[in-house]
């Protein structure tokens, strides 16, 4: 009978703390779709617009950084093609002939959201850009992702490319459970060595991660189609949420993101702001 009541009690307690979490309201969030979840369980605790089909961007080089990581032999080394350096902007000027590990190029294009590096890994994986990316799409399919159609590794405009909120978040757990993109994603700065000797400092590209010490990751994308996307991940005292969040401003999409993160660990207004760094 007292072990009923005390288990009856701490059931009881675990479920006040769970709602106490979410008595406040989410914040208000003017991008044009957005999704926030349980990096654990899977429940969404906020969305706006999810299940709506549109471009995401770079957020896209998460499911190519997925399908290099799950792939393997990251310390094995891949030389740099002709083909690979026929994109835009933002890219690293890889050179033809010039040699990288796998783990080095995948730690480059988490980081910088290099476009030549995207398609260097995705070639390597599956021979050609069009195998790759039809790659990404059947490996959304088994995460669960219904809505997605994907034709390049790094996210550039391409019609008939789309995806959504909610599906993107199923691509953003699966990244979250690997250790490797784990510990790729927090990373806040990486210095790259090119096949030269020469070592560039490379910053990541998520202010969220760059500013506020209980995010953890994960991705930022942009184009004038997209908008401004950014899929970002946070922990606090062991609860683990993800926020994606699509078709937002520049001005916007940071701060948006950072309170969706803290709404969803619970953290107040004072603690959020404890909790930003002295630095970008």
């Amino acid at each position: 009978m007292i072990l009923r009541q005390i288990h009856s009690t701490l059931a009881f307690l675990a479920l006040l703390t769970v709602s106490s979490l979410h008595a406040a309201a989410p914040p208000e969030i003017s991008a044009k779709s957005a999704i926030l979840l349980d990096a654990n369980s899977g429940e969404v605790l906020y969305k706006k617009n999810d299940t709506a089909q549109r471009p995401v961007a770079s957020t896209q080089k998460l499911l190519t950084a997925l399908i290099v990581a799950e792939t393997g032999k990251l310390s094995e080394s891949v030389q740099v093609a002709e083909v690979d350096t026929n994109c835009d902007p933002t890219k690293l000027y890889l050179k033809p002939g010039q040699t990288y590990t796998r783990i080095q190029l995948l730690t480059a294009l988490l980081v910088k959201s290099a476009n030549d590096v995207a398609r260097v890994l995705a070639r390597d994986n599956a021979g050609d850009i069009s195998s790759f990316a039809e790659r990404m799409t059947r490996r959304m399919r088994e995460l669960g992702g219904t809505s997605s159609n994907f034709l390049n590794p790094n996210g550039l405009p391409v019609s008939g490319q789309y995806s959504t909120a909610r599906d993107m978040s199923r691509v953003a757990r699966a990244a979250y459970r690997n250790p490797t993109l784990r510990e790729i994603m927090k990373t806040r700065n990486y210095d790259f060595r090119y096949a030269t000797g020469k070592v560039v400092p490379l910053r990541n590209t998520n202010r969220v991660l760059r500013t506020y010490s209980f995010c953890n990751g994960m991705k930022t994308g942009y184009t004038d189609l997209a908008g401004h996307c950014l899929i970002s991940s946070g922990s606090y005292k062991g609860r683990d949420v993800i926020a994606v969040v699509l078709g937002s401003t520049k001005a916007r999409i940071a701060e948006e993101s950072a309170r969706l993160l803290a709404y969803g660990l619970g953290l107040s207004s004072s603690q959020m702001k404890s909790m930003r760094m002295a630095s970008e």
